[in-house]
């Protein structure tokens, strides 16, 4: 359900502007679009699991806070960024 370390590190030398950036707005937009993707897979496969499920809706929240925080900074970055990650709105 989370995400291996390499794979972290090439969402933050993509998104981060620098390979220790990983704090930034759109790096942590990044990787919690990742871990909900994983999550939204095993999802399909444990209906039931209602714990995960609760997670999954506050890292929906979470990220929808951040691209709204992108937002407000700058629509180019925030409209960049939602096209690499393939989200609607």
């Amino acid at each position: 359900m989370s995400i291996t370390q390499e794979r972290k590190a090439e969402l933050i030398a993509e998104f981060g502007k620098n390979d220790k950036d990983s704090g930034s707005a759109s790096v942590q937009v990044a990787i919690l679009s990742e871990r909900i993707r994983n999550l939204t897979e095993h999802l399909k496969d444990h209906k039931k699991d209602f714990g995960s499920r609760r997670g999954l809706l506050a890292m929906v929240g979470q990220r929808r806070s951040l691209l709204d925080y992108i937002k407000s900074g700058n629509v180019a970055t925030y409209k960049a960024l939602i096209e690499k990650l393939g989200l609607r709105r």
